[in-house]
């Protein structure tokens, strides 16, 4: 992960207790007879979080309100899901929860029952990254000595978290998991260190076997690998671990090693380019570029602690037959509840999906009241979706309700459709496998706002309390 101070704005929640409010899974949103609009509403004041609002009815009526309006038959991007990174320190804290907590917060985030999230999709690291509580990699050796066959290898340093995948797909079997390295072996880098430093040249061909290792393993734990980026943050090397990787070289990776190596051995997981800022959308566009390696190359993926997020629309324009995933976006210690749903909402769940994004991550699903696990040199101030604080309590944060606006109601293989937007209210809209429409809107204005839903041919009028996010299904 990156952070720049230019960037400490994107904050996260002080800590918040008590119990999430809401009362209906996407199942039995189903259910609405067409004619109510039901919603959901968190507060930028943190007074109301993810709370069923009385509905409202589509009528015939005239007023002079802004209107958002909703076309089903323009339709974009299907939707994989929405999630965060389940890092080691998550797996660490999680499991400090005794069985019946632990046992009831993976179901409230995994399950689809009404007290659940629907979460839908997972990032891991392959090895550690730097919220894991210390630096590894799945072939360590003493200093001096390589590995070249991977003779060395082995995935015993995630058992914890391989455990914990398990039981997340017995709640949820078809969730679906994006793997990233932030650093290969050490004796594979021209530093010799877990920290930056380039992949050797005479090792591209071991690292690319590395993958098929890691992505086999994890097959026979029962664990399907979707899709792999080549490098977390391949512009960032100062993050530990982490590894300087420039497009020429990830599309060299790809071309002449990860995907022939991925096709001589039947590995269907798919190959995402870049997962870094929206800075440098340019750093995808020259690998796909390039035939050769574009053929191996299913989309490319993007973070936004630098740049703008269209940004994804810049290289769906220019390729667009691959796919676009927002991977990271972090909230941290020094922000406020307000500004990050706010700001999150807006460009990590609407500006995402509306520039062609197939899914939306937070950052860290846990951590403790100090922001930690996390190795040295690591972020000290990235604040998971959950804190654990002791083993019968943990605190729902800002990022989980940013999410849970969308993965409650959105369930994977929904569509993107056409929805407008206003100079104070943003929005998303999907269509789901159930007929039903999902509207997102986030108020960026501190004052209450009315607004008509309008979708085909009807009307239904409503409020959104100042900065604050909902969710309207009908």
């Amino acid at each position: 992960m990156k952070f720049h101070n230019l960037y400490s704005f994107f904050r996260g929640a002080a800590l918040l207790s008590g119990v999430a409010l809401f009362s209906l899974s996407c199942t039995s949103v189903a259910s609405n007879n067409g004619n109510e609009v039901q919603y959901w509403l968190t507060k930028g004041d943190a007074s109301v979080k993810l709370q069923q609002q009385t509905p409202v009815k589509f009528v015939n009526n005239t007023n002079s309100f802004q209107n958002i309006e909703i076309d089903d038959t323009q339709k974009f991007q299907y939707v994989d899901g929405f999630g965060y990174t389940l890092t080691g320190g998550s797996v660490e804290v999680i499991n400090r929860l005794s069985p019946s907590k632990r046992k009831a917060l993976l179901n409230e985030l995994f399950g689809n029952g009404k007290n659940s999230i629907s979460v839908s999709y997972l990032r891991v690291s392959i090895g550690a990254s730097d919220l894991d509580g210390e630096v590894f990699s799945y072939d360590d050796l003493p200093q001096g000595q390589t590995d070249p066959s991977l003779s060395n290898f082995s995935l015993t340093k995630d058992k914890n978290l391989i455990a914990m995948l398990k039981e997340i797909l017995t709640i949820n079997p078809k969730i679906k998991i994006i793997a990233a390295p932030w650093s290969p072996p050490v004796w594979m880098k021209d530093n010799g260190n877990s920290k930056g430093g380039s992949l050797k040249p005479e090792f591209y061909g071991t690292y690319a076997q590395y993958f098929v290792k890691y992505i086999q393993g994890m097959k026979k734990e029962g664990i399907t690998i979707d899709a792999v980026t080549p490098q977390n943050e391949p512009l960032h090397p100062g993050n530990n671990p982490s590894l300087y990787m420039p497009s020429e070289k990830q599309g060299d990776f790809i071309k002449n090693h990860l995907g022939p190596v991925f096709k001589a051995n039947g590995i269907t997981t798919k190959i995402v380019v870049y997962d870094h800022n929206c800075n440098k959308p340019e750093y995808a566009i020259d690998i796909l570029k390039d035939a050769e390696a574009n053929k191996y190359i299913d989309g490319s993926a993007f973070h936004l602690y630098e740049g703008d997020i269209s940004a994804l629309s810049t290289v769906h324009d220019a390729f667009p037959d691959k796919n676009l995933y927002f991977t990271e976006q972090w909230t941290g210690s020094k922000g406020t509840f307000t500004e990050d749903l706010n700001w999150h909402t807006k460009n990590v769940i609407i500006g995402s999906m509306r520039n062609w994004s197939k899914i939306a991550l937070e950052w860290n699903l846990a951590n403790d009241p100090k922001y930690a696990p996390h190795t040295d040199g690591g972020c000290t101030e990235c604040k998971g979706a959950i804190t654990v604080s002791d083993s019968e309590n943990f605190t729902r944060n800002v990022s989980y309700y940013i999410i849970a606006h969308a993965s409650k109601f959105v369930p994977a293989g929904a569509q993107r459709i056409a929805s407008t937007q206003t100079d104070k209210l943003s929005t998303v809209a999907f269509k789901t496998q159930f007929e039903k429409i999902v509207l997102i809107v986030q108020n960026d204005n501190p004052s209450d706002e009315n607004f008509n839903i309008k979708f085909a041919g009807k009307t239904a009028a409503v409020t959104i309390s100042g900065h604050s996010t909902a969710t309207y299904i009908f």
